[in-house]
């Protein structure tokens, strides 16, 4: 079901991957061809954030092609699928919030950055806070009990027009 505004599905969007946190991302390598990895989002309304290296692979996949696609699968069988693009956060005080962000979200969905060796602060070198922005998000699953349907809602974001 096709929803019109992110308000529709924005609770039981944030339940899920607030109960699910670990996702499936994949990139596009500089040869074209899929690669995945598990990353740990915190999201924002739309908006998604991820604390990561900025000195790796997947930084290099996005410097030639921006687009991601994310999915969150437990064994309840309520999945997410999130289709962004990402870019890095520069600004200081924004790398800050987020990490900030981070830690105040209750564990597991939140944790401290500066767990991870190297990461002592937002300004370390090589730590990174990338930006996710979807344009499309989907929340669906299935069940095994015969003749039982589960919901499927797909939200788009608004279509930016040219003048």
């Amino acid at each position: 079901m096709e929803v019109s505004s992110f308000s529709e599905i924005e609770a039981e969007f944030m339940a899920r991957v607030k109960r699910i946190v670990w996702c499936s991302v994949a990139t596009v390598d500089t040869r074209g061809r899929p690669r995945t990895r598990i990353l740990h989002p915190n999201w924002e309304g739309t908006t998604g954030w991820v604390c990561t290296g900025r000195n790796t692979i997947k930084a290099r996949h996005l410097a030639a092609n921006p687009y991601v696609s994310l999915s969150y699968w437990d064994q309840k069988q309520e999945n997410v699928y999130v289709e962004a693009t990402a870019e890095w956060e520069d600004d200081p005080r924004e790398k800050r919030r987020v990490w900030d962000l981070f830690k105040a979200n209750p564990f597991p969905y939140g944790y401290d950055p500066s767990l991870i060796p190297g990461w002592t602060a937002p300004d370390a070198p090589g730590f990174g806070i990338l930006k996710l922005t979807p344009w499309r998000i989907e929340l669906s699953g299935f069940s095994l009990e015969p003749g039982v349907a589960v919901p499927r809602s797909v939200w788009h974001a608004p279509r930016r027009h040219k003048a």
